[in-house]
């Protein structure tokens, strides 16, 4: 066996991965010699290991560099760089909203400990990981970091049966799409001889591997990837675990890992199987449309909180999958940064407005109280007239109305779509979208028209009333200037695509 020269690897684009890890260990550490009543430490140290890991990375987003290190297996470039700050600020935000929820129902004391803030900070570590990923095992094993880390999250109330029942089906159906992943990834392998994305894209390309492999492969591949970004018809899981989790750890669900999802998609099929195009256009396009239609539909039989979020989610994975179908027509690839940067900035739309919404519903739920029925939030007006507006402006986002982000988001898309000529799906993704108005605009009617089933007067803490205040106006200021962030996403994606 060859021996590896530690020396001669370049740690340097790696530092934010191994900061976190550092730190993270030392919180576990700290963690185990403080009583319940000082566990604001721990949450103070996990933000404090997030700024850390921001300082690092926005070294990156200034330098727009591209650096590879592990023997081409790691890459810090301006997507990536771009995306982990997102990153830091979703679970950084999650945190600041699941505080005093987590010390309600106990999540942080006892046995548990700060398990829950360092499982999250574990969870950013593999999402860090598979976003830099430029090596299929490098991807694969960010992904289990995160998913592991996930699965104990939504089973950290080991004595509440729906979240245990929650965490056997996300566990059951994880594997299987872990499964699915590896199938493909090892059809790859065999068929290129190489795990680099890189060497993969240049063997397929060649045309001198046989096209039945990898195209078998492929299928594979973008099957697992489908149960991941939770689509149809591999979206079984999503509903249940979005309900039977922890509020707090279904925001965690919901939000960064999104990110990462969006980054593995494009490391995988823009970077690693460019060439197979033709191939995975085809089953984005069936993916998209199954996941509008079903999400759009169902959404709206829905008398939960958390499920018809869940199903608003497939919905918007479905908008995401446009995006990145859109970015090669007949031999005509002038066009991918802008498709690709549309469907980056569309992720970054769902996710900060996904962060606002459980906020608000986090903000709502109390000790022995979980406000995730569409009941629950009726007469929010009355009771706090700010938090509602907030609440309008991040469900206007979801629909798609002017001038909050979701509009620029799904009008960006839309226009990559129409830039391949295919109307019809444009026209599809609009009227499903004007279907999913309805259930965003029932909870502003439930919130300004209805009488409050709880009079009780709304306690929240300063850095959550903040946190929360600027979500929701970043939603609303983004959506009227959305410049500045989309310039950012297209420039990430043209450095990255020649680099």
């Amino acid at each position: 066996m060859n021996n590896i020269n530690l020396a001669s690897i370049n740690l340097v684009p790696a530092y934010p991965e191994i900061f976190l890890l550092i730190a993270a260990c030392v919180i576990l550490l700290i963690d185990m010699f403080l009583s319940d009543s000082k566990r604001f430490i721990t949450y103070g140290l996990s933000l404090a290991a997030l700024a850390g890991c921001a300082a690092l990375s926005m070294v990156d987003v200034h330098s727009g560099a591209t650096a590879y290190t592990f023997h081409n297996m790691f890459v810090s470039d301006p997507m990536s760089s771009l995306l982990k700050v997102l990153s830091y600020l979703a679970v950084g935000l999650t945190l600041v909203y699941s505080r005093q929820y987590v010390s309600d129902r106990g999540m942080i004391s006892g046995k548990m400990g700060g398990e829950f803030y360092v499982l999250a900070l574990f969870a950013l570590l593999g999402q860090m990981v598979m976003i830099s990923g430029n090596n299929f095992l490098s991807i694969y094993l960010g992904l289990e970091l995160m998913s592991l880390s996930l699965y104990a999250l939504v089973a950290l109330r080991r004595d509440h049966a729906i979240s245990t029942e929650a965490a056997m089906k996300y566990f059951v159906l994880g594997a299987l799409a872990s499964g699915f992943l590896l199938y493909g990834i090892s059809m790859l392998y065999g068929a290129t001889g190489s795990l680099d994305l890189t060497l993969v894209a240049k063997a397929a390309a060649s045309g001198t591997v046989k096209p039945i492999v990898l195209i078998f492969g492929l299928v594979f591949l973008v099957a697992g990837l489908a149960f991941k970004l939770g689509v149809v018809p591999f979206h079984m899981w999503v509903p249940d675990v979005y309900q039977g989790a922890p509020t707090a750890v279904t925001l965690l669900l919901g939000g960064a890992p999104k990110l990462a999802a969006f980054a593995i998609c494009f490391r995988l099929l823009v970077e690693g199987l460019f060439p197979m195009v033709e191939h995975w256009q085809q089953m984005l396009v069936v993916l998209a449309v199954l996941s509008m239609a079903i999400g759009n539909i169902t959404a709206i039989a829905q008398t939960n909180l958390k499920r018809m979020l869940a199903y608003s989610t497939i919905s918007q994975m479905g908008f995401v999958l446009l995006g990145l179908l859109s970015g090669h027509v007949a031999d005509n690839s002038l066009a991918a940064p802008s498709a690709y940067s549309s469907a980056m900035f569309y992720v970054i739309t769902y996710v900060l407005t996904t962060l606002g919404t459980f906020g608000v519903i986090l903000l709502l739920s109390r000790a022995g109280f979980e406000a995730e029925n569409l009941e629950d939030i009726k007469g929010l007006n009355q009771r706090s007239p700010w938090f509602a507006l907030v609440m309008l402006i991040l469900m206007f986002s979801l629909a798609g109305i002017p001038p909050m982000m979701g509009f620029y988001a799904k009008l960006s898309v839309l226009q990559a779509v129409l830039g391949t000529g295919q109307v019809w799906l444009a026209v599809i993704a609009v009227l499903f979208s004007l279907i999913g108005a309805f259930y965003y605009l029932r909870v502003v009617k439930l919130m300004y028209f209805d009488e409050p089933n709880d009079v009780s007067k709304i306690v929240v803490n300063f850095d959550m009333r903040i946190a929360l205040s600027m979500n929701g106006v970043a939603v609303l200021v983004l959506g009227l200037m959305p410049g500045s962030l989309m310039s950012a996403c297209l420039t990430a994606i043209v450095k990255t695509l020649e680099s």
